[in-house]
């Protein structure tokens, strides 16, 4: 069984708990490597964390013979042009979330991959959490019968700190594909693309009510799914209080349940509720990575690629339309 040995292409706050050390901690793997355009900022992590080298240029670390695999944790905007680099390198890509700024820009980055023959892969790290794998456990064992359909509610005040000067990057459209809806709503859809297989209609509406910075602040939609389920779902980020709730309801019972933080799952039935939690692991992408060094190692495979991911970045565009 050979060590897969990593570089990070951007080294910055997503590789620091989530991500860097658990492509360390994972078995069969190794982080040799990281790039940072500020060579200083890339020397600092590479000491903190023990990693062997450190580059400010993508090239250099992508030609590395000692690197393997590149993942890439920059910003959206540029995840295109370094997936790109990389398969054109034959390294195989590990790519953050969202997966690009467009369902354009994913269906090339596929093609590249698919061209060179190296995997391409997708940090939707929720498909390798037993939190999530529950779910879909419920979902699949018809604990709530036939599903019918979904609803999905995410509501939050402005939480962000917005100078007009430097407004964060996340409600930047051409570094993040658009706003909040994007970087949060991508983790929501893609869960129930894994949970209930992709989406084949989808409407939607994208307005920005408050004002306070060009991207969307609202969006809601309605979709249904290749199987016939249907689905619909409002995404509010200038709203009094706080809410992020999924419910999966069947002919039987319902599933209900947070993406973004630990409250119990609950399954509803006539029986009564029933709940189940889970704790998050230290580091939360290492069940996924470890799933992507197997199937490296050609040991099983991996749920989150390139072709599930463009899924979810299309849904999301097609609901950004209206």
């Amino acid at each position: 069984m050979r060590t897969i040995r990593w570089g990070i292409i951007g080294c910055g706050d997503v590789t620091e708990v989530k991500s860097g050390p658990a492509l360390q901690k994972a078995r069969n793997s190794n982080l040799v490597a990281v790039m940072r355009r500020t060579g200083e900022l890339a020397k600092d992590y590479a000491r903190r964390h023990g990693v062997p080298r450190w580059y400010d240029d993508a090239d250099a670390l992508i030609h590395d013979p000692e690197v393997d695999a590149v993942y890439v944790a920059t910003l959206p905007s540029s995840h295109k042009e370094y997936a790109l680099r990389s398969a054109q390198a034959d390294k195989p890509v590990y790519v953050e979330k969202p997966m690009a700024l467009n369902s354009a820009e994913c269906q090339e980055m596929i093609q590249a991959c698919r061209t060179a023959d190296v995997p391409l892969f997708v940090a939707y790290y929720r498909r390798a959490l037993l939190r999530f794998l529950k779910i879909k456990e419920l979902v699949e064992s018809h604990a709530i019968g036939q599903v019918r359909f979904v609803k999905l509610t995410l509501y939050q005040p402005i939480s962000l700190k917005l100078d007009s000067q430097a407004l964060p990057w996340r409600v930047v459209p051409e570094i993040a594909g658009g706003g909040l809806f994007v970087d949060l709503a991508s983790h929501m859809l893609d869960l129930l693309d894994y949970i209930l297989g992709p989406i084949r209609l989808v409407q939607g509406f994208a307005s920005n009510q408050a004002h306070r910075y060009a991207a969307e602040d609202i969006v809601s939609g309605t979709f249904v799914f290749e199987s016939g389920v249907h689905g619909v779902g409002t995404w509010c980020f200038t709203a009094f209080d706080k809410v992020d709730l999924t419910e999966i309801i069947g002919s039987e019972g319902k599933v209900s349940y947070s993406t973004f933080d630990a409250k119990p799952i609950a399954l509803t039935t006539s029986e009564g509720v029933t709940k189940f939690s889970f704790d998050y692991p230290p580091h939360i992408q290492q069940p996924l990575i470890q799933m992507v060094v197997d199937e490296l190692n050609g040991m099983g495979t991996c749920p989150s690629t390139g072709e599930t991911a463009a899924r979810t970045t299309w849904v999301m565009g097609q609901m950004m339309k209206g």
